[in-house]
């Protein structure tokens, strides 16, 4: 199992994915291609102990900036660290794809590079979302790859999410729903009245309309939406979440008598915030391309570069883009 690695990518790179990447090779035994400049890169790896290790280095010249424009940056640099890595994934030299880069950048060079899976019209951008299912999260796509949809779309979002959520999550027969702005069918835009026919007769469990407060309350496994709606739940959420951790430590720790009562409880607020970690899940999978693309956050840090390699070589090893593959086949047939 190759992983290779944009080691370029993210707002502390190459120091946090050089750290992430060893600890990845350290923890899941993998074989890892950290792509970027070399001198950068190797000074990074000097600082750590990687004897043993299966890490390499494939020198890239360029380097894809956060602020530039993602598809003009993509063809420019064609030596840049995210191109040269998504080569490996494309002429079969690594399994798996991972960047905490230019977002907008690691789609284009994946649909230049790799290209979409016959069948799907738009690959989505997804990621595990904390909710009250057993499992204790929902799968929620598309969170940005699409701000614009058609009904076709989040029908073929269903389904890579559907196979997704069984073949890497584990869910059996995992359940779908659509977000709207009400429960009963009918409702919501125009969107979503459209889609939700397609999603009736499709071939896995869809079980209706999804509110917003739906989504962490558990009522499905698989939450389909557009890439702005996905995209601002998802921000919104993590702005929750933060403000919430950080109101509580401050009420408790700011009362003598609070204090007590906080070391007793600390295990538990600290699985809960575990749980609220983005870190922990490590990246977004970006479903529909042919081959294994794994978008971590810009901000990551070396535990999120470390989950988001585990990430990638979990999606290479269930086969997910095969899987879609043959659900689009059956689909056509």
């Amino acid at each position: 199992m190759k992983i290779a690695i944009d080691a370029m990518g993210g707002d502390r790179a190459p120091a946090v994915v050089v750290e992430g990447a060893v600890q990845a090779a350290r923890d899941f035994g993998l074989e890892i291609i950290l792509v970027g400049q070399r001198g950068a890169v190797q000074a990074e790896l000097e600082k750590h102990d990687t004897a043993g290790l299966a890490l390499t280095l494939k020198h890239a010249s360029q380097v894809l900036e956060m602020h530039e424009h993602p598809a003009a940056a993509v063809k420019a640099k064609k030596d840049c660290s995210m191109v040269v890595a998504i080569d490996l994934v494309k002429h079969r030299d690594a399994d798996a794809f991972f960047t905490a880069g230019n977002s907008g950048g690691a789609l284009a060079a994946s649909l230049f590079r790799l290209g979409r899976i016959r069948g799907i019209k738009r690959p989505a951008l997804s990621t595990v979302f904390p909710s009250q299912t057993p499992q204790g999260y929902c799968f929620l796509l598309d969170i940005g790859a699409n701000a614009d949809c058609r009904p076709e779309y989040l029908l073929q979002f269903a389904i890579m999410g559907s196979i997704y959520a069984e073949r890497v999550l584990g869910i059996l027969n995992p359940r779908v729903a659509i977000v709207s702005n009400g429960e009963e069918e009918g409702k919501g835009n125009q969107l979503v009245r459209e889609t939700v026919p397609l999603l009736q007769a499709g071939s896995f469990n869809f079980v209706g309309n999804a509110e917003g407060r739906d989504i962490s309350w558990g009522i499905a496994d698989v939450i389909v939406t557009d890439g702005f709606t996905g995209n601002v739940v998802l921000k919104l959420a993590e702005g929750v979440a933060k403000y919430l951790l950080d109101l509580l430590k401050k009420e408790i720790t700011g009362r003598q008598v609070s204090k007590v009562g906080a070391m007793l409880a600390k295990p538990a607020f600290d699985e809960a915030k575990r749980r609220l970690d983005y870190r922990e899940y490590g990246g977004a999978p970006l479903l529909g391309i042919d081959g294994v693309v794994i978008i971590g956050h810009g901000r990551s840090d070396a535990l999120a570069i470390r989950n988001g390699v585990r990430l990638a070589a979990q999606t290479a090893e269930n086969g997910v883009v095969n899987a879609i593959k043959q659900g689009m086949a059956r689909y056509e047939r």
